[in-house]
């Protein structure tokens, strides 16, 4: 395991602003991913973790903050994702976790609406579940392929196929 070098103040102060400035990222990506408060907690504790050590290694002219903390945000959810699908025990099954979706309870139907598409979301795979993600942040197709790892094509095509997946499952 590599130990990161220590952070001059002015780098610290300038990874604190970047974090507090996009740190609904870092949110959203936990809520996506873990049903459970206390699971969303330690994901995004884990996030900041990781984000604070790959931040030496930042390079603003390759990718803009926003895109370099999604991906690794994304990356150590979908790790912790898979490193704790062999503990059942940690899930919480879907309805008790409906509770949680915000609604502002002056819409029913919307709030309807919001529910199904939660429970959609959240029975899609890990790469599935951040291209919704990525989408409903209205991210471009060439933002969500340099997140992800693929190609605009492929983006394209995934969105597109689980547009109609969720046209018919809310059908």
């Amino acid at each position: 395991m590599e130990i990161a070098a220590p952070m001059q103040d002015s780098t610290r102060q300038e990874f604190g602003e970047l974090l507090e400035r996009h740190r609904g990222i870092v949110f959203k990506v936990a809520y996506s991913y873990c049903h459970h408060p206390d699971d969303r907690a330690d994901l995004a504790q884990e996030i900041a973790t990781q984000l604070w050590r790959a931040f030496p290694g930042y390079d603003a002219s390759r990718a803009s903050f926003s895109t370099w903390m999604y991906r690794i945000a994304l990356n150590v959810a979908i790790s912790q994702l898979r490193s704790n699908r062999h503990r059942q025990q940690q899930s919480v099954p879907l309805d008790e976790s409906l509770h949680d979706i915000p609604g502002d309870g002056g819409d029913h139907e919307s709030d309807q609406h919001l529910r199904l598409l939660h429970r959609f979301i959240v029975r899609q795979d890990p790469l599935n579940r951040a291209l919704l993600l990525l989408y409903l942040e209205d991210r471009s197709h060439r933002e969500i392929a340099d997140i992800l790892g693929i190609s605009e094509g492929n983006v394209a095509t995934k969105i597109s196929r689980l547009k109609q997946r969720i046209r018919n499952d809310m059908a």
